[in-house]
């Protein structure tokens, strides 16, 4: 048994999936990583080999034209995606099980600094890992990208090794908060607070005042923000929460308290 690993987009045609598969052993896993992105003609393809582990292919054209089923090994299809909704609900309901994977703990993302500090070579105690995962919002990449970052200050300020002093003042070079919160989500979260009372503001309002696309704020910021306790999305708008106002230290205005609390 292997695995083959592909990706949504990496797929143009329907043809380009069918030659996978028929190269595929017996019991192998596909891993189809952003499988939303799949063409809907390399999407179809799928569903018999998911349910009869069979490929339906045409050949020739017009009159002439037959259609010739040929038979794929039995394998498993493991597909991820960050975008859920987006899959067509044929194939997301020919999947037998759906997983959420949730984000990683401290402890967790610690370790994984640790480990890719050794593969950088470089050197790192236990102090300088958890301040780094601690800012991580959960996400190993981005703990990857903050250790590089870190890295880099520690070979010219610190003598190449990372302890939690050295990642602190590397990290708040990079404005990288004790929560992970960078300048775009103090930008956000100050943005609706500052200028808005609070909220309820609309996401497209938000976007126009800090000059980033809409979508890139739902997307990338406003997950996380919601995670932490820090907005909350309401039918009229976006709101800051009281944990938004103490984590920038500032004071709830009269007037939003009786909502806030």
């Amino acid at each position: 048994m292997s695995v083959r690993i592909t990706s949504g987009p990496a797929v143009e045609r329907a043809g380009d999936l069918a030659a996978i598969l028929t190269n595929l052993q017996e019991h192998d896993v596909l891993f189809i990583d952003e499988i939303h992105r799949l063409p809907r003609a390399a999407e179809e393809v799928l569903y018999p080999a998911m349910e009869d582990f069979a490929l339906d292919i045409v050949l020739g054209r017009g009159p002439g034209a037959r259609n010739v089923r040929l038979s794929v090994p039995r394998f498993t299809l493991a597909g991820a995606t960050t975008r859920y909704a987006m899959l067509s609900p044929p194939l997301r309901d020919r999947f037998g099980a759906v997983y959420r994977l949730d984000f990683y703990d401290e402890p967790a993302i610690a370790a994984i600094v640790r480990r890719n500090a050794a593969i950088l070579d470089v050197p790192i105690d236990d102090g300088g890992a958890e301040e780094i995962g601690r800012r991580s919002r959960g996400t190993p990449r981005v703990a990857n990208r903050l250790l590089r970052r870190v890295r880099d200050y520690a070979q010219v300020r610190a003598d190449g090794a990372v302890n939690r002093d050295v990642a602190r003042e590397a990290l708040a070079r990079l404005d990288v908060d004790d929560l992970g919160l960078d300048d775009v989500d103090h930008k956000v979260l100050r943005t609706i607070i500052e200028k808005y009372d609070g909220g309820p503001v609309g996401i497209e309002t938000i976007a126009a005042s800090i000059s980033e696309e809409a979508d890139t704020i739902m997307d990338v910021y406003e997950p996380y923000l919601m995670q932490v306790g820090f907005l909350q999305r309401t039918p009229r708008g976006r709101v800051a929460t009281r944990h938004a106002y103490a984590h920038l230290g500032l004071e709830v205005p009269a007037h939003a308290q009786q909502a806030l609390f």
